[in-house]
């Protein structure tokens, strides 16, 4: 099917869902009005402020009142007025509208924060105040203030693959640097926490039917109610199936997930308890052939729709891949990232007399990940892969061969033209799955007293904090040949004689190279920390926030070596698989990181807010759980010992100095802030068709980002209101130098003062909106501005700014009942994200060609939901 008739039957599809949902508004308000008449308008009054009150598209400006949960602890609540760092609340209604379809969305709201989420709906990245670490390495993934993951980065596990957004959610707190190093592990840059919906003193819920353009239906759920003898329940989750906004052939994105929380209060505290099963899977969305046009704009390469494109298809989706002992991997690319996660959640707080107060926080969880994509890793015309010294060889082994052909696996007869597709490209790419189950036990106590002296006063915790978690990790790939089209074809190399006869098959269905790479390897990590934190209340205007973290990890476990077997074919010839020799380490790091901060409100509309936080990020499991799978076999205690193989504790300093206004009318928070970040590892793969496999080049580096965050809100009138976020900095890389041989001689490479990669200077977000028809319509738009990055360390290739434009709209036809619009990416802007992390990210193999692999914004899409509170 081609793009247009897929687009096409999207528009059906998604115009009789609409007129489905038309249908059951008309008749869920009739049958309403019928049934409640004056009850319903008592409804009214109870629905409405939380539908047309709330953050983005409010009529009035933020509230600096709220309660901060994020970032701090005492026996007393704190406002955002009142908190000495930078943190950004999204609240419910302003999260419906914006309506991000995965985690990392969600955050393209927060100054500072420069997201990518065109991957698709998990396995997102986040760059924060300018660190460059990649997923969320640098940030960590809170539910209701416990960690989603002790490691939200670790290794093809990032957090928000193991995190679903849904209606349970009631807000979201986003704390950037400042104390969130000291009360979280793997939090140098900030912490994002989801808040849960808490049910309240009467029954109410949430219903919403969400239905897109894309072949998307999805149900939300949110049900809450007193039980009784002060026990509450809580009942939610969603369930949604679509074919993605890149379209494999098959469906993309399937499953959901559901939770249910019992809660009691009593007299001196309260007891939850929460059930998460989520089982879901999607589509994992990698680069495309995109190419840079003489009128200086990037598109899509000739036969291939960037917009909604992708190389992934149903040719590649399963294939039994031989393994080094003959066995086949069952590779299922319509796995897309799966998971099946069980989360079990126990908070307890109490009172214990004299001013003592205990919290404890327990999570268990068990998750089972499956991630599974085709990697684009070369992209070239089939002259330049003839050409290849590894393929010359391969068709000289064929007697009275004198050249190759390609020709496709569907249709052998059927040989690849100098201009197929209509750009005569194809790719080696690399089907790859990997298989990482968790079991993880996070436990978080707090003990918390406030002291009075003389008008002043300290909220002070003492804390514990102890993680563990077992993992094991199995990786498998192999290489195959494609076209250049969306949903791309198998090509098989045949070797032929000078009549153009083929003589021998090279390939096995299109398979390369089978085993280009294989991993085995299991480990645990056990984390303990103690933290100590005080809120100095020095009078009415001014306090001084200080907090310290000491924290161990102790990571043990093994690794298998890998080694080459020859099954006796060109594509078994190279297959890497076990050796049966273990590496086991089991070591230890430890670090102490502080922070210290003042606040002073010298005025009702207005204050001032300093902080220094030298903070860490201490080796993990993922420092091991791959490292010593390629050891020399005649050397594996060597390779255990060697002390320049000992992973590097990560060490930075933030800094950040803020002023933050309020009245009726407007707010604004600006924020300077200051990150110097140590030992920041890279690992840059390049591919090489000789081997069939991707080397790996360390790096290390520090870097040194100064920059301003912008957040501000103006309702110059009740009908009309305007956000906006910005962020402007410099960031740098510091000490990034190496020496590698070319042809043998030595050349130093010298990326000091190269702009940071992906992270860019400028980007900046605004959001009008109006609110008409006595606040029951609203209409917004926002537009967001990303400034020019770059692939490499070596800033040899360039990611052009780009922006993206994007709609909603809420319309409440009746009380409680309110139909959602939504336009994404309006403008179909292609927009690169990230370039060919596989060609390299110290010096892109990418540089100067004018076709490449490349990861643009999704296309445009259109959504439609109804949602019913009640």
């Amino acid at each position: 099917m081609t793009s247009r008739s897929r687009q096409l039957t999207r528009a059906i599809r998604f115009a009789l869902a609409a007129s489905l949902v038309c249908a059951g508004f008309s008749a869920t308000v009739s049958a309403q009005e019928a049934a409640s008449g004056a009850s319903g308008a008592a409804r009214a009054d109870a629905a409405t402020p939380a539908s047309a009150s709330d953050g983005e598209g409010s009529a009035a400006a933020v509230d600096l009142d709220k309660v901060i949960v994020t970032g701090r602890s005492g026996t007393r609540q704190r406002s955002k007025a009142e908190t000495s760092y930078s943190i950004t609340a999204i609240e419910e209604e302003r999260l419906r509208l914006q309506a991000p379809t995965s985690v990392t969305e969600a955050m393209k709201s927060v100054p500072g924060f420069w997201v990518e989420a065109s991957g698709g709906e998990a396995s997102g990245n986040i760059r924060a105040r300018g660190i460059p670490v990649d997923g969320f390495g640098s940030v960590t993934l809170l539910e209701d203030g416990i960690p989603v993951q002790h490691d939200p980065a670790l290794g093809y596990l990032n957090g928000d693959q193991a995190f679903r957004l849904d209606e349970t959610v009631e807000r979201v707190e986003v704390v950037r640097g400042g104390p969130s190093s000291v009360f979280y592990s793997n939090a140098p840059a900030g912490a994002i926490n989801f808040i849960p919906r808490s049910v309240g003193d009467s029954a109410e819920g949430v219903a919403k039917l969400t239905v897109g353009d894309y072949g998307l239906t999805r149900y939300d759920l949110f049900f809450g109610t007193p039980l009784g003898g002060g026990w509450k329940l809580g009942l939610g989750g969603f369930w949604r199936s679509d074919d993605g906004l890149r379209d494999p052939g098959y469906p993309a994105n399937d499953g959901g997930q559901y939770r249910i929380n019992l809660s009691r209060a009593f007299e001196r505290g309260n007891f939850s308890f929460d059930y998460k099963r989520v089982d879901d899977k999607v589509a994992l969305y990698l680069g495309i052939p995109m190419r840079s046009y003489a009128d200086g704009k990037i598109r899509g390469v000739p036969g291939f729709d960037a917009h909604d494109g992708t190389l992934a298809g149903p040719q590649t989706r399963r294939l039994g891949m031989i393994q080094g002992d003959g066995s086949l991997y069952d590779f299922d690319n319509a796995l897309g990232t799966q998971v099946k996660r069980d989360q079990y959640t126990a908070k307890f707080d109490y009172d214990l007399g004299a001013g003592f107060q205990l919290a404890q926080s327990l999570r268990y969880s068990r998750t089972r990940t499956q991630r599974n994509g085709v990697f684009p890793l070369t992209l070239q015309s089939d002259a330049k892969f003839y050409a290849d010294s590894a393929v010359k060889k391969l068709i000289a082994s064929v007697p009275g061969a004198v050249g190759a052909q390609l020709r496709y696996v569907d249709a052998p007869e059927q040989a690849f033209a100098s201009n197929q597709n209509g750009n005569g490209l194809m790719t080696i790419s690399g089907l790859r799955g990997v298989t990482m189950p968790v079991d993880e036990l996070i436990s978080d106590t707090r003990l918390m007293r406030r002291f009075d002296f003389g008008g002043q006063s300290h909220d002070v915790t003492l804390g514990y904090y102890y993680a563990r978690f077992d993992q094991d990790f199995d990786r498998y790939s192999s290489n195959v040949l494609t076209d250049v089209r969306d949903n791309a074809r198998l090509l098989d190399l045949v070797a032929v004689d000078a009549a153009g006869r083929p003589l021998r098959t090279l390939t096995d269905k299109g398979v390369y190279r089978y085993g280009y790479e294989w991993e085995n390897a299991s480990g645990r990590s056990t984390t303990q920390a103690l933290y100590l934190s005080d809120e100095w209340q020095v009078n009415d205007k001014l306090r001084i926030d200080a907090g310290v973290r000491w924290e161990q990890v102790k990571v043990e476990g093994w690794t298998e070596v890998r080694k080459q077997v020859n099954l006796g074919t060109a594509a078994t010839s190279q297959i890497l698989t076990g050796s049966g020799s273990f590496v086991s380490y089991d070591q230890k790091f430890d670090k102490i990181g502080w922070t210290v901060g003042a606040n002073w409100q010298f005025d009702p509309h207005q204050g001032v807010f300093a902080r220094w936080t030298p903070a860490f990020r201490l080796p993990s499991l993922s420092s091991y759980i791959t490292k010593y799978s390629n050891c020399d076999l005649a050397k594996l205690a060597a390779c255990a010992n060697d002390p320049n193989g000992r992973p590097v504790t990560q060490t930075m300093d933030l800094g950040e100095i803020g002023y933050k206004f309020s009245n009726e009318q407007f707010d604004l928070f600006a924020t300077l802030f200051y990150t110097k970040y140590d030992n920041v590892g890279f690992s840059n793969y390049v591919f090489d068709l000789g081997s069939g496999a991707s080397t790996v080049q360390q790096g290390f580096a520090d870097t040194k980002t100064t920059g301003l965050e912008l957040e501000g809100f103006w309702t110059p009138v009740r009908w009309f209101d305007l956000q906006a976020t910005a962020t402007i900095q410099d960031p740098k890389y510091k000490g990034l130098r190496y020496t590698e041989l070319v042809n043998g001689a030595p050349v130093l490479r010298d990326f000091v003062d190269n702009q940071l990669i992906r992270v860019p200077k400028n980007s900046f977000r605004v959001v009008p909106g109006l609110n008409l028809l006595d606040e029951r319509l609203r209409l917004q738009v926002s537009y967001e501005h990303e400034g020019e990055r770059f692939v490499d360390t070596a800033n040899s290739v360039k990611l052009p700014s780009y922006y993206v434009i994007n709609a909603s709209a809420r319309y409440e036809f009746a009380p409680g009942l309110s139909l959602y619009l939504y336009a994404d990416n309006l403008t179909n802007s292609l927009g690169l994200t990230e370039g060919n992390p596989r060609a390299g990210e110290l010096q892109s193999a990418d540089a100067g060609n004018n076709t490449f692999i490349a990861r643009p914004l999704l296309g445009r899409g259109y959504r439609a939901a109804l949602m019913y509170r009640f």
